[in-house]
């Protein structure tokens, strides 16, 4: 079923634009197989691991792969497009729209030449992004106090050893308090993604380095990785909270784990029990890696919750899609009751899609700021 989804796009395609074409039939066949092989990209994954979220081809293997996914997609949107202004034309008398072939060809350039910008965005360096949160009732002492959120680095072929020393080189430079990695890690099981990983070891903080795991945790050993990131120096935090003081202000740092551990038989996130003991006057931060449920934890009382999950809807437009399967929430900053709701667009991304057009990757300094009246 799932390939069969991911081949509904080439069969558009292949239809209503590369059918109409005045090809010869021959090179018409051809073309077809080519984009045919292209947008099973998710098949040859599973070939080549044993699932379909993890490619283990050379890295510019992937990258090609992604160029050439992405670019069926984008053509098929944009085939849809035309499809709908012709079907206007013919409703209007004397308006009838006639395509040519060189404007298909200039509209399979331009989604080819998106496809690479996209997957280009989606593969860099996350620049720096830095944004200043107030918090009713912080201390005085946390007044600037810093937080770098990284999550969804999906360390894979497409994310290697080399990208995360960078990224890591790029988080250490900027000398925060605290850094807090909510989920996604990884793409691969410990034994193919150990040595990718092992730069993460690398983090340094103030106050340390805490993690929470996402979706992707759970799809290659989830106990296997949570006691490799533990091994690392990470401190993870599967439904349970520390307490953060500097001077006699203290301030509670929380974490969940995700959806995905229902599927699995592991515990399921419980924000309830996670922040349960946690003193009374000091705010909490939530570390929870999909957003949907943002209002409950505003509900009990959390004034800032970290998520990521959604890789901010990828391409703007189509980021109204990734909103609706997550609550409404797929980028920046929300506010859910008394609560700031921050989504992170991601440090990196999943690489069975790797596409980023507006909505771009992100290493993200938070500073903690006293709300008026605090």
């Amino acid at each position: 079923m799932f390939h069969f989804v991911f081949a509904l796009p080439w069969l558009f395609v292949v239809t209503r634009f590369l059918w109409p074409l005045h090809l010869p039939l021959v090179a018409t066949c051809v073309a077809a197989l080519i984009l045919l092989v292209a947008s099973q990209f998710h098949f040859w994954n599973k070939l080549s691991s044993g699932s379909v979220l993890c490619p283990e081809f050379p890295r510019p293997v992937v990258v090609l792969f992604n160029w050439a996914f992405g670019g069926i997609i984008l053509l098929a949107l944009m085939q849809l497009l035309l499809d709908a202004a012709t079907l206007v034309g013919a409703l209007i008398p004397g308006a009838g729209i006639s395509v040519s072939d060189g404007f298909r060809y200039g509209m399979a350039g331009l989604a080819a030449c998106l496809a690479a910008i996209g997957v280009t965005q989606a593969t860099r360096i996350p620049p720096l992004k830095d944004i200043d949160i107030r918090i009713q009732g912080l201390p005085p002492q946390f007044d600037g106090y810093t937080i770098l959120q990284l999550t969804d680095l999906h360390i894979s072929r497409l994310f290697p050893a080399a990208w995360a020393r960078t990224v890591v080189a790029h988080a250490n430079s900027l000398g925060v308090d605290l850094i807090a990695i909510t989920g996604d890690l990884i793409d691969g099981t410990l034994k193919v993604r150990r040595a990718d990983v092992e730069p993460l070891r690398d983090l340094r903080a103030i106050d340390g380095v805490y993690m929470i795991p996402g979706n992707h945790e759970y799809y290659f050993g989830y106990e296997a990785w949570m006691q490799h990131y533990a091994s690392m120096g990470m401190v993870t935090l599967e439904n349970r909270h520390v307490v953060l003081d500097r001077d006699g202000g203290q301030l509670v740092l929380a974490g969940v784990t995700d959806r995905a551990s229902h599927g699995g038989g592991f515990t399921a996130p419980d924000i309830e029990f996670a922040i349960r003991g946690a003193p009374d006057n000091a705010p909490v931060i939530l570390l929870d890696h999909q957003p949907s449920d943002a209002r409950r934890a505003a509900s009990l009382g959390v004034k800032l919750q970290l998520s990521g999950h959604t890789h901010g809807g990828l391409i703007v437009g189509l980021d109204r899609l990734a909103a609706r399967a997550n609550a409404g929430y797929v980028s920046g900053r929300y506010q859910v009751g008394g609560m700031t709701l921050y989504v992170n667009n991601g440090t990196g991304l999943w690489p069975g899609f790797a596409l980023r057009l507006g909505r771009p990757s992100e290493l993200t300094r938070i500073t903690l700021r006293r709300a008026d009246g605090a």
